[in-house]
C-alpha cells in the first residue's frame, strides 16, 4: 500500500518569484532578456530550476523511479503518478489529493513536484516528467498545437489579475491613462490580457500607459512596497501577499498603502458583455497516461473534490500550500480564495468559454496559443 508520509525538498526560498499559474509561460529569449536585466534575479531562478519542491509519499529514502515512457494495460497499478503546479492556491488541491490518498489505488507512489519557472515546466510537459500538470490555458493550447502530448481536463482558475495600487479611486484600467504601470512578464500573461482588455477600450497599451516591465510578479511587488511604483498588475496570490506585507511589521512602517483596486476579471465582463469570468488556468493530463481513462477520471472527480474542500476551508487550503511551498503565506491563500474564481469546470463544458478567450488572444498575437485554436484533441472527451 502506498505510505501517508510526504517528503519535501524545499526549494530556494526567492523562487516564489516565478509564481506564474496566473502568469504563463514565457519564452525562453524574453526569459533570458529579464535575466540579464536583473542578474541576482537571475541567479536565483536558475538555482531554483535545479532544486524543485517535491512532496511524495514514499518513505523519504526511496529513490524516485523513471517515468514510465508507455502507459500500462488499462487497470494496471503505475509505478509512480507525478503531479506537478506552481506555487500557488491551483496546486493546493493536488497536495490534498496526495495527502487524502485520492488516487492511492492507481499508483505506488504519488508525487508532487513544483514547476518554478516557464523553462522548468517545459522540460515537465516535453520530457514526460509529469503525468498531471497545472499550468495556464494558453500555454496548454500552445503545447498541444506544437506538437506535445498535452490534453486540457478542466479549467479550474476563472481569472485572478488584479491592479494594486496606492490611488483609491481607481475603477477601471482606463483610470490608468497616463500613469506607470509595473507589469511582469512582457508579452505574455497577465501582459496579454492588459493589452486586450485596454485595446477593446479605445486604448493604446504603449502609447497611452507608461509599461514597467518586470522579469517577476514578486518584483513587480516589491516596487510596489518600496514605493518605486504606484501601481502594479498582479495575480493571485502575489496580490493578496502584497496587501498583507503593508500592512505588517515592519513592512508596515515604511510601505505604502495600497488598495486592491481594479479587478480584470470585471473589465472582461464590462468591456466584452460577457461574465467577469476568465478561464486563465487548468489541469491536463500529460503524455502516455491519457491512454489511461480510469485515471484520468479519477483525478477529475478527485481534484473537483479537492478543490470543494479548498474552497470551504480557505484556512486550512492555506496552511497545506504553505507547509509545503517557501514563502507562500496561509492567509494570503486563504484570501485569494475567498475571492471565489476557483471552479473546477470539465474542458468539454469549458470550451465555449476558452475559444472566445483563445480567440480575442489569437487576434493579437497568434504565436501566444500556438497560431490557431487548439482541436478537438486537446479537449478531454466524455465529461
Amino acid at each position: 500500500m502506498t505510505t501517508a508520509l510526504l517528503r519535501l525538498r524545499r526549494a530556494v526560498p526567492g523562487a516564489l518569484a516565478a509564481m506564474l499559474l496566473a502568469v504563463g509561460a514565457m519564452p525562453a529569449a524574453r526569459m533570458a532578456a529579464a535575466a540579464a536585466a536583473t542578474p541576482a534575479m537571475a541567479a536565483t531562478s536558475a538555482a531554483s530550476a535545479t532544486s524543485a519542491a517535491r512532496v511524495t509519499p514514499t518513505a523519504a529514502n526511496t529513490p524516485t523511479a523513471q517515468v514510465t515512457p508507455a502507459a500500462p494495460a488499462p487497470g494496471a497499478r503505475l509505478p509512480k503518478l507525478t503531479l506537478a503546479g506552481p506555487p500557488a492556491t491551483v496546486s493546493a488541491p493536488l497536495l490534498h489529493m496526495i495527502e487524502t490518498g485520492a488516487l492511492a489505488q492507481f499508483a505506488e507512489r504519488i508525487e508532487f513536484v513544483a514547476w518554478r519557472d516557464p523553462d522548468q515546466l517545459r522540460v515537465l510537459a516535453l520530457d514526460g516528467k509529469a503525468d498531471v500538470l497545472a499550468m495556464p490555458t494558453n500555454v496548454a493550447a500552445n503545447l498541444h498545437n506544437r506538437g506535445a502530448p498535452v490534453m486540457l481536463l478542466n479549467v479550474s482558475t476563472w481569472g485572478a489579475l488584479w491592479m494594486v495600487s496606492r490611488a483609491a479611486d481607481r475603477r477601471t484600467l482606463a483610470d490608468f491613462r497616463g500613469q506607470e504601470v509595473a507589469i511582469p512578464f512582457r508579452a505574455d500573461m497577465p501582459d496579454i490580457v492588459f493589452q486586450t482588455l485596454v485595446a477593446k477600450d479605445g486604448l493604446d497599451p504603449r502609447k497611452d500607459f507608461r509599461l514597467r516591465y518586470v522579469p517577476t510578479p514578486m518584483e513587480a511587488m516589491q516596487l510596489l512596497i518600496t514605493r518605486r511604483v504606484d501601481h502594479a498588475l498582479l495575480s493571485e496570490p502575489a496580490a493578496s501577499m502584497a496587501l498583507r506585507k503593508t500592512k505588517s511589521f515592519p513592512i508596515g512602517l515604511v510601505a505604502p498603502e495600497l488598495h486592491r483596486s481594479v479587478d480584470l476579471q470585471q473589465e472582461w465582463g464590462r468591456l466584452f458583455a460577457r461574465p467577469a469570468r476568465i478561464p486563465q488556468a487548468g489541469i491536463t493530463a500529460v503524455g502516455a497516461v491519457r491512454a489511461r481513462p480510469d485515471v484520468i477520471a479519477a483525478v477529475e472527480a478527485a481534484y473537483a473534490r479537492s478543490m470543494q474542500w479548498c474552497t470551504a476551508h480557505a484556512q486550512d487550503c492555506g496552511a497545506l500550500l504553505a507547509r509545503h511551498v517557501e514563502l507562500v503565506g496561509a492567509d494570503a491563500i486563504a484570501d485569494s480564495i475567498a475571492l471565489g474564481r476557483l471552479e473546477a469546470v470539465p474542458a468539454a463544458r469549458a470550451r465555449r468559454a476558452l475559444e472566445f478567450f483563445f480567440g480575442q488572444l489569437l487576434a493579437r498575437d497568434p504565436a501566444v496559443i500556438g497560431g490557431r485554436l487548439p482541436p478537438d484533441a486537446f479537449y478531454r472527451s466524455g465529461q
